[in-house]
């Protein structure tokens, strides 16, 4: 059996994101054979050319752990329509300098939670057009627009009653395309 590790990127950085919620319960539903490590992107600089010989440390290690995982998993908030500068700014970083792109190859799935009835449709589609661009082959359906209610979390932090069978299947379709893409 084959182990797969995934990185997991969570547009938000506010404490009680509920898309940090929905990235910590929906890794839940994968197999054994799938590990998940959210990365930290909290701390990296402002995206600048200039630094590209020379990057920080967050930089560094942003990029190793992308390098060094099988697959990505995005879960993103929805700012003014489009996806959060915070999950821009890492994704440029990853990608370059020109040439040296991280994210490149890697098969990914995209989700995002609101409290909006249209979940983050359009943050989710602005996210697949950049990594459309950085070739990363991204599930396309089914698509999770999740809106925030009542249950969508228990008690215990994992994925609701109501919200299981659909995010199984979500996770089950991912499984099976990191597995064909890896």
């Amino acid at each position: 059996m084959s182990q797969y590790q995934i990185a997991v990127v969570a547009g938000s950085l506010r404490r009680d994101s509920f898309n940090r919620q929905l990235a910590g319960a929906v890794v839940k539903l994968a197999p054994p054979e799938f590990s998940f490590k959210q990365l930290q992107i909290s701390d990296l600089p402002l995206y600048n050319q200039d630094d590209d010989e020379n990057p920080a440390e967050p930089v560094k290690r942003l990029k190793s752990e992308i390098t060094a995982s099988q697959g990505l998993l995005f879960v993103t908030p929805e700012y003014n329509r489009s996806m959060p500068g915070v999950l821009k700014n890492a994704i440029d970083h990853a990608s370059r300098p020109y040439g040296q792109n991280a994210w490149a190859g890697k098969p990914a799935g995209v989700l995002g939670v609101s409290i909006g009835a249209t979940g983050t449709a359009v943050a989710q589609q602005h996210l697949r057009n950049v990594l459309a661009y950085l070739d990363v082959p991204t599930l396309g359906q089914p698509e999770a627009f999740i809106q925030v209610r009542e249950g969508l979390f228990d008690e215990a932090g994992n994925v609701g009653v109501g919200s299981r069978e659909f995010l199984q299947k979500w996770m089950d379709r991912y499984v099976a395309w990191v597995k064909k893409h890896a």
